[in-house]
């Protein structure tokens, strides 16, 4: 019964397609169409896309290593290596009377204290460092006030003799001491001025000197330092200061370009007899207690060690400190109303010990 159905479902199927065989063909190609279609978007959104891994870059990281800079501890500026920064410091007694002008070797100097020595004369303690001028002086006598400024720098002081306190003191066996009298050979006297205006000395004779004694570095504190730039609220370009009398009185001009200040006294331009106007970056007036020894000189005591009031003239400003030096070796330090430290600016410091009974500072 099965088999006889099955050729008859056969014969239908094959009468149909036989009669409707273009449509077959149309429907068929369709059918396929449509497979074909859904098999490749099967292909085409179920394969997972290739990723190519870009290479990673590994980047090196260097280091900047700034190189170190060394600043002198004397005058702040910027020196060649730590060696220079531990070189000998030498001061050196240069004298100020009308005779002795223009002096050699000032100009080419680290830090200048100014003061009365007697009578009114006001003498200069010189203090080098990296700077070696080969002419320097006359080079005259020393005072107890200036070995005190000297101690705190380790400095070796060049002079020619002193008061008798002054020898007892630097002959104690507590300083430096290359006193003329006793190195001769380290000095001359020159032709063209007449004596005791004629001492001179130059480095090469006092670093030869210093080496023989074992002079050979100094190990102490410098002024804070910091860079100079000229003030935008300039207040202080012209400064007059009355240490004693005219010949000895001294004014500066600020210099904006050079952020210097032009020395004068006696109302001249004070002059380097080889190098021209002294102009330092800083100037202190330091108000201290002056007196007279009594002795057959007149020779003068100024305070040293303590404190008082200070003016700093820097930038072309003018401020008003407190200068403390706790004892003869140590440091002078400068602060503000507020107990700050006051740094000076960096360069050749000119310090005035301005007496407070008959002195005075003034500015504009």
């Amino acid at each position: 019964m099965e088999e006889t159905k099955k050729p008859k479902l056969w014969a239908r199927l094959r009468q149909f397609v036989s009669k409707h065989r273009k449509a077959v063909i149309i429907s068929s190609a369709v059918f396929l169409a449509i497979c074909a279609g859904g098999i490749a978007a099967y292909v085409l959104f179920s394969k997972k896309p290739v990723v190519t891994e870009k290479p990673k870059v590994t980047k090196e990281v260097v280091a900047i290593v700034e190189p170190v800079k060394y600043y002198s501890p004397l005058t702040g500026i910027l020196v060649a290596n730590e060696a220079a920064t531990k070189q000998a410091v030498t001061g050196i007694m240069i004298e100020n009377s009308p005779e002795a002008r223009p002096q050699s070797g000032l100009k080419d100097s680290g830090v200048v204290f100014e003061a009365i020595a007697e009578g009114g004369i006001t003498r200069f303690l010189v203090l080098y460092q990296q700077e070696k001028p080969q002419l320097i002086g006359p080079v005259r006598s020393v005072r107890p006030y200036y070995i005190a400024w000297a101690a705190a720098f380790d400095a070796s002081i060049a002079h020619v003799g002193g008061s008798d306190e002054a020898i007892a003191e630097i002959r104690n066996g507590n300083y430096r001491d290359i006193d003329q009298f006793l190195n001769a050979s380290a000095y001359w006297r020159s032709d063209d001025r007449y004596a005791p205006h004629n001492v001179y000395t130059s480095f090469n004779n006092l670093d030869a000197l210093n080496t023989s004694k074992g002079y050979t570095t100094s190990s102490y504190t410098g002024f804070t330092r910091i860079d100079g730039k000229t003030s935008t609220t300039l207040d202080a370009t012209n400064i007059n200061i009355t240490i004693s009398s005219v010949l000895f009185n001294s004014s500066y001009a600020y210099d904006a370009v050079t952020n210097t200040y032009a020395r004068s006294q006696a109302g001249e331009p004070h002059m380097d007899r080889e190098l021209g106007q002294i102009s330092p970056s800083v100037v202190v007036a330091l108000r201290v207690d002056e007196s007279n020894t009594g002795d057959y000189k007149n020779h003068e005591d100024v305070t040293t060690v303590g404190s008082g009031i200070a003016t700093i003239f820097q930038n072309g400003t003018a401020t008003n400190v407190t200068w403390t030096k706790n004892s003869k070796t140590e440091q002078i330090k400068f602060t503000d109303a507020a107990g700050a430290d006051v740094p000076l600016v960096r360069g050749q410091t000119w310090l005035v010990a301005v007496p407070n009974d008959g002195g005075d500072v003034t500015w504009q």
